[in-house]
């Protein structure tokens, strides 16, 4: 940190500032720097999760992977590749061996439903003359004009279902049968702890991860233990106190431990 550094430091914090004035802070005469150091300890513990469900999707005559060949796995079991370390991510597998064919629930095997607009009709009431006919503005002229919009029928096709009467199933699409399976979401999460130790410092956190420090100890392993006699109790004490929290939390988890010191000056 040099002098320059530091009034221009200044200078950006009194601009942020709407009625501050800095003639002040051009004429400064700065004596002295002092360093200051901090330190952050930092805990990843990334974990696996997996998460078993039924759903469908509609059967298009496919190979239907059922249990006639085989006993499905269990949850962990299943082979998947993992991400890179301490990546989140989300990935969704078919577990094998548990598919089966069922008639759609929603159409009952019939690929299409009645519309709910016509109920079935094909031809609801025309809008326009509420089924009279003709023009609401001539109904009570001797000669009344008919209505343009029906032809004069009173009703017209139905714009849900284009005059089918029926609809084509959602849920299945038309297949009228779905594909059931037992699908698998495997979720993997960072969990980040992380504690500053300041010596009344009061550094503020946003500006912390734009600091630039050193390592002063980093372990990355299956299962990583606490700091112990550490020069800065709270340090020790932090990683005692979360680090064991993570250790058991998960089964499939792998944990770096870094500590670093970042040094900043002030005028």
């Amino acid at each position: 940190m040099t002098d320059d550094m530091a009034r221009n430091a200044l200078f950006s914090f009194v601009n942020s500032k709407c009625c501050y004035g800095n003639r002040a802070a051009g004429e400064l005469v700065i004596q002295e720097l002092k360093p200051q150091t901090l330190y952050r300890y930092r805990l990843e513990t990334f974990t696996e999760t997996r998460l078993c469900e039924w759903t469908f999707e509609p059967y298009a005559n496919i190979l239907v992977d059922g249990p006639q060949n085989g006993a499905s796995p269990q949850p962990w079991d299943v082979k998947v590749q993992v991400p890179q370390m301490f990546q989140e991510d989300t990935k969704k597998f078919r577990i094998p061996h548990s598919s089966l064919v069922k008639e759609c629930h929603k159409c009952h095997g019939r690929g299409r439903y009645k519309c709910s607009g016509c109920h079935g009709a094909g031809r609801m009431r025309c809008v326009t003359c509420s089924g009279a006919r003709h023009k609401a503005k001539a109904k009570h002229l001797k000669h009344q004009k008919r209505c343009q919009m029906c032809s004069g029928s009173g009703r017209k096709r139905c714009s849900t279902c284009s005059g089918r009467g029926s609809k084509t199933c959602t849920t299945c699409h038309g297949e009228k049968k779905l594909l059931h399976y037992i699908q698998l979401t495997i979720t993997w999460y960072n969990n980040v702890y992380e504690f500053i130790y300041e010596n009344q410092l009061n550094f503020p956190r946003e500006l912390l991860s734009k600091v630039t420090g050193d390592n002063i100890f980093k372990d990355e392993n299956a299962v990583v233990y606490p700091l112990l006699d550490f020069p800065y109790p709270e340090i020790s004490l932090a990683s005692e106190r979360e680090g064991g929290d993570f250790h058991s939390a998960a089964l499939h988890s792998v944990s770096p431990t870094l500590l670093s010191r970042f040094t900043g000056g002030g005028g």
